[in-house]
């Protein structure tokens, strides 16, 4: 190690150690150089992206140390880099992370950032529920887009919300932000309405579980795995969204590459599916409205 001196040493050893190691990438970056540049700059405490004039500063002895430490633990525990650093970026913003909790990606983050543009253009929602918060990135990153709204955030696990309820507290939104242990809408009062629920949950089904990268085993298979051939959590979510909306209230329901088999599954709903300029696929947007008709 003692030909690697500088930051950019570290960067190009470390990107060619992950490829030859065959690593996993998709939990915030997309390759083997990128997913360096989060664990370097995280051991250096810089900013990504990272500053050309520091590419060719040397790194101290302690330094190299951690650094080396971070990669080869990124390698040997094949940890995806949130897990590592403990942090991830979602819309726009910094969330703590941890095993307890999947590690944010959505592509409902874009939708966020757009204000939900353009089936919210003429409205604000005042209420809004996050059905499997985990570390209520999404709840969130609502409540800081509409900052008249409260949000409600479920999730089944206690644990998911104990690291919900840390970023709660770092956004201070614990007035608007209100965190329930539920099985979907279990806890919620009968008629609770909502202008907008918003659900990233469990769609993997069963077989396509067994075959992800080891990089997934790390993540809680309860917020990932759904029976029925990945549907069972999201047509409960489906069935039981329309007595929770306001009226003109939209469901905007995440079901990744499952989603022809909703489809199949549900033919007489007239699902919206987004289309992302930043990529992402099964997103389906559907109004109170429909849902009553289509699944009376």
């Amino acid at each position: 190690m003692d030909s690697l001196r500088t930051l950019r040493d570290f960067l190009r050893w470390g990107a060619s150690r992950f490829a030859g190691a065959g690593l996993f990438y998709g939990h915030g970056t997309d390759g083997a150089a990128d997913e360096a540049a989060v664990l370097i700059a995280h051991v250096l405490h810089l900013d990504l992206p990272l500053a050309p004039e520091f590419l060719d500063a040397a790194l101290t002895v302690e330094e190299r140390v951690a650094v080396t430490a971070l990669l080869h633990r990124r390698i040997s525990e094949r940890l995806p880099a949130p897990y590592l650093t403990g942090e991830a970026w979602f819309a726009g913003l910094r969330f703590a992370v941890d095993p307890r909790v999947l590690i944010p990606r959505s592509p409902i983050g874009e939708l966020i950032q757009n204000g939900f543009a353009p089936w919210l253009d003429d409205t604000s929602p005042t209420r809004i529920l996050d059905i499997g918060t985990g570390s209520g990135c999404i709840a969130i990153a609502c409540a800081l887009a509409f900052p008249e709204a409260t949000v409600d955030a479920v999730d089944i696990s206690q644990d998911a919300l104990d690291v919900a309820a840390m970023n709660v507290a770092r956004y201070g939104l614990h007035q608007r932000v209100r965190l329930l242990r539920s099985d979907l809408y279990e806890a919620l009062l009968a008629g609770e309405g909502y202008d907008l629920i918003v659900s990233n949950p469990p769609y993997v089904p069963d077989a396509e579980y067994a075959g992800l990268p080891d990089e997934y085993r790390h993540e809680p298979p309860g917020a990932l795995v759904s029976p029925d051939a990945g549907l069972d959590h999201p047509l409960r979510i489906l069935r039981g969204a329309a007595m929770h909306l306001s009226d003109g209230g939209l469901l905007v329901l995440e079901v990744g590459a499952t989603w022809p088999a909703l489809v199949e599954r549900l033919p007489q709903l007239p699902f919206t599916w987004v289309e992302f300029a930043r990529g992402g696929e099964g997103v389906a947007v559907i109004s109170r409205e429909d849902l009553l008709q289509a699944l009376a």
